[in-house]
């Protein structure tokens, strides 16, 4: 029998004294294999990477690397066993080339050789399927062809075993069967590959085996051909969760919020929304697709009254009277104060929609202490408001006064969402709103945000997950670097289709 590449024997890493984010991990990785680790987020996977990798180093436990116990204090340790990590976030310099990226910080004797390093580059890419221009700046490349450089960067330095943190959450779906068509071929030539990604259908397309992490602690490994999506959440959350988004059909659809022809500019002076034209109608979901950073939060902070518009405006049309009301240059409580019921969940939920240092009770009051009367706050309502929502979100809190900042970002994000459902808006936009959950807390906001859609809610709902927005949505907006690509049916559409209108150039005027 084989030696395990990576074998870990009862890893624990704690942080602080309170807070244990693996306890016992027990894991064997082998080469010519890839290995998914699956898990709720804060389940400790990305930490345990980052032990194996020399980011951290465990409080207690034993990694062995090819049947030798070793010692990991730093990357440069992690890359002397051949092991090599690719983080969700990047770590390239913008202004240098792909092979600039790929051979900096190696030892060659004080100087590089360029042109030597570009044609290993090429016959590194050659050999796995990669398409890339060892010549090329990074402030050129798009997303995937970023990650392509962070990867032959580890296969540049002798890597055997490569480990990869959600290296799909900003990829199309094209770029992802290239990614995983890579991997293959990787598996093949005998490497050991372990991804994390919290996507089921992912795991189960590219697995050999999944490990299953909760809340810190190693629940199991299964053999991928013999799980299926249902056993895999259960594992994960630790009952049976139904993964059902229950679509219902729009219910005399009414154009409740008319964007047309929007142009903004960021902060900094650049255009990041051009030409924007849509309606969203009542008792619908309208989803919002593209590539991280193509304009979907600036489109949301826009209606909101969060950033100005250079050109074009909204319009939203009052239910009760059927009054058309301009939105351009009014400010977030202006428009509420036209009776405008504006919801907005944004993608800093910390940073935008909630204050860290108050209670649940006192977050819930921010929606509402303007409308109290006298010189004293009413907190019986605000309270009742809060302890529904942790009771029905199970939002996990020692009492609905903590600090929110002191919650998980998962927990952050139900009250939030929680608080803005419950101000009863006739148009909802919620960017993101699942980012930080575990799957049963998703599929929760995906019901939520049905039952808003059949009480006549025009809800506008900015996804990452391509299915989820298939399987939720009656009609889908694709933006590509602030231009709307396409607006297709979802219940006819398909993820190859999106993924092509993701990467489509669309010619901006000026």
């Amino acid at each position: 029998m084989s030696v395990p590449a990576i074998e870990l024997k009862n890893i624990t890493k704690t942080f602080g004294k309170s807070v244990v984010a693996n306890k016992n991990v027990c894991l064997t990785v082998n080469y010519g294999e890839i290995l998914a680790i699956l898990g709720e987020n804060g389940s400790g996977k990305t930490t345990l990477l980052n032990m194996i990798s020399g980011i951290y180093y465990p409080d207690e436990g034993q990694i062995f690397v090819n049947g030798e116990e070793v010692s990991i204090t730093s990357p440069k340790d992690a890359f002397k066993y051949k092991i090599g990590m690719i983080h969700q976030h990047f770590k390239l310099v913008d202004v240098f080339s792909a092979t600039e990226n790929i051979i900096l910080g190696l030892e060659d004797d004080g100087k590089y050789d360029i042109k030597k390093a570009s044609l290993k580059v090429r016959e590194i890419a050659a050999q796995y399927g990669f398409e890339i221009d060892p010549d090329k700046k990074i402030y050129e490349m798009s997303v995937s062809e970023k990650q392509t450089v962070e990867i032959i960067k580890v296969l540049y330095r002798g890597a055997d075993i490569l480990m990869l943190d959600e290296p799909t959450a900003v990829l199309t779906p094209q770029e992802t069967r290239k990614l995983f068509a890579v991997l293959r071929k990787m598996k093949e030539s005998g490497k050991a590959i372990v991804i994390i990604t919290h996507k089921l259908h992912e795991v189960l397309d590219i697995s050999d085996k999944v490990a299953v992490l909760r809340k810190g602690e190693y629940i199991g490994t299964v053999n991928t051909s013999e799980t299926n999506e249902g056993q895999l959440t259960e594992m994960m959350v630790g009952k049976k969760v139904t993964l059902n988004i229950d679509r219902s059909d729009p219910v005399d659809p009414t154009d409740r919020l008319i964007v047309a022809h929007l142009n903004c500019m960021n902060r900094d002076g650049f255009k990041v929304l051009s030409n924007v034209t849509f309606t969203a109608k009542s008792g619908e979901i309208l989803g919002i697709a593209g590539i991280a950073g193509s304009g979907q939060r600036e489109l949301l902070e826009t209606i909101a009254g969060l950033q100005p518009m250079v050109t074009g405006g909204v319009q939203y049309i009052v239910p009760e009277t059927g009054k058309i009301e301009f939105l351009r240059d009014k400010t977030p409580l202006q428009i509420r104060e036209m009776g405008i019921r504006l919801s907005f969940v944004p993608e800093d939920r910390l940073g935008m929609g909630l204050v860290g240092s108050m209670g649940t009770v006192d977050n819930m009051m921010l929606r509402s202490y303007r409308k109290g009367k006298g010189i004293f706050l009413r907190k019986q309502e605000p309270k009742a408001l809060a302890d529904k929502i942790i009771e029905e979100l199970e939002v996990v809190t020692p009492s609905a006064s903590t600090p929110v900042r002191r919650l998980s970002g998962g927990n952050v994000q139900k009250v939030l969402v929680g608080r803005e459902i419950a101000a009863a808006p006739t148009v909802l936009m919620a960017a993101y709103p699942v980012r930080g959950l575990d799957i049963n807390s998703s599929y929760l906001i995906y019901n939520l945000l049905n039952e808003q859609k059949k009480n006549g809610v025009a809800v506008i709902f900015v996804g990452e997950d391509l299915d989820v927005l298939l399987g939720l949505c009656d009609r889908i907006m694709v933006i590509g670097s602030g231009t709307v690509t396409g607006i297709v049916d979802a219940r006819t559409t398909t993820k190859e289709e999106i993924g092509l209108l993701m990467t489509k150039e669309v010619r901006k005027d000026a």
